[in-house]
């Protein structure tokens, strides 16, 4: 690996955390593995499809996020990404606004980087 990859990755996860705030489907649909395995704040395992599905419904809509204390840290064709967010917003009726850490793998997918596997945990205030 080397210092382009580096920065690819740290581009991938500005243009994430966008698609995030926006709920750009398209563009989280190409920045997810389809056999994504992400464990949420809760504990729960969602895969791809209910991600995208809880951004393309409306479900979730995030007004902030936050990104900050970014580590990447670069293996072969993979980068595990650890960081800090800020967020709030809605969740159905329900307001949030919180701090997370979360744990993103990221794979060299044939010619694209792709998140693989990420975890996300609350961060005590």
């Amino acid at each position: 690996m080397n210092d382009a990859n580096l920065d690819t990755i740290v581009e991938l996860e500005e243009r994430l955390a966008r698609a995030m705030r926006t709920s750009d489907v398209p563009v989280l649909d190409e920045l997810l593995a389809d056999d994504l395995l992400f464990t949420n704040h809760q504990g729960m395992v969602v895969t791809k499809q209910e991600d995208l599905d809880v951004h393309r419904s409306g479900l979730l809509k995030l007004d902030s996020l936050d990104a900050s204390d970014r580590s990447v840290r670069l293996l072969g064709n993979v980068a595990v990404v650890a960081v800090r967010v800020q967020l709030a917003g809605r969740y159905g009726n329900d307001s949030f606004e919180g701090r997370f850490r979360y744990t993103r793998v990221w794979a060299l997918l044939g010619a694209r980087w792709r998140i693989v596997a990420a975890h996300a945990s609350v961060v005590a205030a």
